[in-house]
């Protein structure tokens, strides 16, 4: 290094130590939290009806699951988790004695594509600190990985950008119609007349709900000759929508959502039935939050080195029961039969590639 690179050559003088506003500091928590608070994590459709309520079944499905060998994983913890899922796609806890620490922000190196060390922020209601921890003392979730970067995390939403991307702009373009556009107005033609005479004739209909208004017809000669005669015909300023698609729009949009997080859209449609929903919590347990619960449970396994297992399944009730029962019920008397015939049960549960590591939940 160049002895003199500190030097300061127009003073003489060794200069003084810059402060600078440190970025975790008081006010960037304080900024950070409130943009995610308001916007998310990219404050593309997150705060629509939609994402919220796929954000919300999450949360719910994940905190509801039953956790064997972590009394770290808490229902709280799980909770945020998912809805960190949910919105960026990963979740990082500190593993404390007295539980899991949540953070804020992270920064990671990695080796052979593992991460090794952290670099974690972890909010404080006076203001957030920043520590520096091993991997061994991290609980890092991540779904949607891709292989470029494997460390990182996508969330639901930024994976179908353009369907979040068009959900936004839908019920934007709604909002603004619905507070800008004239709804409910009308022209209504009359006679050339002072504007005093105008204002006055309008303000005889403002709020005149359930009366007679009597107005003259339109029979005015001005400017080379009478005008037609024609009775009274308002025109409507009130935009047409239908032509716009946006209904159609907004149901694709709303649905290309729901699937992103796993949830089928006959859970959302206006003539869904009681099976239906069955099948949509189902397909939401099974497929989406149960291989997410394995994912958590594998980290856990593999950080707290003892053997944990989540199960959403069971909590959700997310099976048919009566086809349990009644598989149940054939189980037991195809058991009682292999008795009776002198066949070794196990080995023929083995034959049919029936057991415990491969029933599960399910």
């Amino acid at each position: 290094m160049w002895p003199f690179s500190n030097w300061n050559f127009k003073k003489g003088v060794h200069p003084k130590d810059e402060t600078r506003a440190a970025g975790s500091g008081f006010t960037a928590e304080i900024m950070s939290a409130r943009e995610s608070y308001i916007a998310g994590r990219r404050g593309i459709a997150e705060l629509s009806s939609t994402a919220q309520s796929c954000i919300s079944l999450w949360e719910g499905g994940l905190g509801l699951a039953d956790v064997e060998g972590a009394d770290l994983l808490d229902k709280r913890s799980l909770t945020l988790a998912a809805r960190s899922l949910a919105l960026r796609g990963e979740a990082l806890f500190l593993i404390r004695e007295t539980g899991l620490v949540p953070c804020s922000d992270w920064d990671l190196r990695t080796r052979d594509g593992k991460p090794t060390a952290y670099r974690v922020s972890v909010s404080e209601a006076g203001g957030g600190r920043t520590e520096t921890a091993l991997a061994a003392e991290v609980l890092h979730f991540r779904i949607g990985c891709d292989p470029v970067a494997p460390w990182y995390g996508s969330a639901p939403l930024k994976r179908s950008q353009l369907t979040a991307g068009l959900l936004n702009a839908v019920e934007t373009a709604l909002a603004e119609v619905y507070e800008i556009a004239p709804l409910g107005s009308q022209v209504l033609p009359f006679p050339e007349s002072p504007q005093t005479d105008m204002e006055q004739i309008a303000r005889g209909f403002r709020g005149a709900h359930g009366k007679v208004l009597v107005r003259e017809s339109v029979n005015v000669a001005a400017a080379g000759g009478p005008a037609p005669v024609q009775d009274w015909k308002p025109h409507d300023l009130s935009p047409d929508l239908s032509k716009s698609m946006t209904r159609e729009t907004l149901a694709a949009a709303r649905d290309g959502i729901n699937m992103a997080f796993g949830i089928l859209p006959g859970l959302t449609a206006p003539a869904t039935t009681g099976p239906m929903v069955r099948e949509a919590q189902r397909h939401l347990a099974q497929w989406v939050l149960q291989p997410i619960a394995a994912m958590i449970a594998e980290e856990a396994s593999d950080k707290l080195q003892q053997a944990v297992n989540l199960d959403c399944m069971r909590p959700l009730q997310a099976f048919d029961a009566g086809g349990r029962a009644r598989a149940a019920a054939q189980i037991v008397q195809t058991l009682a039969l292999a008795k009776e015939a002198g066949v070794d049960p196990a080995q023929a549960l083995k034959l049919v590639d029936w057991g415990d590591e491969r029933g599960g939940a399910a």
